[in-house]
């Protein structure tokens, strides 16, 4: 007790049992923080990507589609568009178009994957609409069968982008995409978005596993060689034949002529 009564007695004990309660409190602000920060983190990130996207929307997309995504005469409304949409169409580099045309065409981007990211979040205020797949979701790819996802490429896709994914003429100018620059999370994108021409395959048309294994099925598709000569861009018979009518027909005419001369 004496040793008690002369601490309290000294000068500097109010001064250490000062810093001694402050370091508690911290230490226990710390651990709540700790707690709270990633939530508050997240949603800080979530506010300054939309907030970037609205400057970038502001500037360059708001020409054609209004300042709040309303559409006008040279541009449709983004109403309910979904991140998704809006991420493949920047990331293709078919948003922004250089000018309307029946076929929106596959360049470089204009903007970078966090610009891109940045639009499609602000985008996404303007509605409900189909959310970017999750690394997860689109990875499932790796695992899935190809030859299930050849026979859904066959019944669902080889129509229109040929059955080697090369592309092919539609109606009125348009045209369905060669799939040989597509990623993963590109095909998944134009799957749940329906991009010009192409349907939406919902989940109830094509499962996630289905969604799967079609893109499993066209990395394949991408990664084969041509075992029996050129590819002559992957077109068909019809391209094969034109090239055996030109240039095998045309190589016959032009001996023939040759050998007549000679013979003259």
């Amino acid at each position: 007790m004496a040793k008690i009564a002369r601490f309290r007695r000294n000068r500097y004990a109010s001064v250490i049992v000062l810093f001694f309660a402050l370091g508690i409190v911290s230490l226990g602000f710390s651990g709540v923080n700790n707690l709270v920060s990633p939530a508050v983190a997240r949603i800080a990130s979530e506010e300054t990507l939309v907030d970037k996207g609205s400057a970038l929307f502001a500037e360059g997309c708001s020409s054609c589609h209004g300042l709040n995504g309303q559409g006008t005469s040279d541009g449709p409304t983004l109403a309910s568009v979904g991140a998704a949409s809006v991420h493949f169409q920047v990331s293709t580099g078919r948003m922004p178009m250089a000018a309307p045309g029946a076929q929106v065409e596959r360049k470089k981007p204009s903007y970078n994957e966090e610009e891109t990211l940045a639009l499609a979040a602000y985008v996404a205020t303007f509605g409900p609409g189909p959310a970017i797949p999750s690394v997860e979701q689109v990875n499932e790819w790796i695992n899935a069968s190809v030859s299930e996802g050849g026979e859904l490429y066959r019944t669902n896709c080889a129509q229109c982008h040929n059955f080697a994914g090369s592309g092919g003429a539609l109606t009125n100018g348009k045209y369905a995409p060669s799939l040989a620059l597509a990623t993963p999370l590109q095909i998944y994108e134009a799957m749940i978005t329906g991009p010009q021409s192409m349907p939406i395959f919902s989940e109830e048309t094509l499962t996630p596993e289905s969604k799967a294994a079609i893109i499993r099925y066209i990395q394949e598709l991408n990664k084969s060689e041509n075992p029996g000569g050129l590819a002559l861009g992957r077109l068909g018979p019809v391209a094969e034949g034109l090239f055996l009518w030109t240039i095998g027909l045309g190589a016959l005419v032009i001996v023939a002529i040759w050998v007549g001369a000679r013979v003259r």
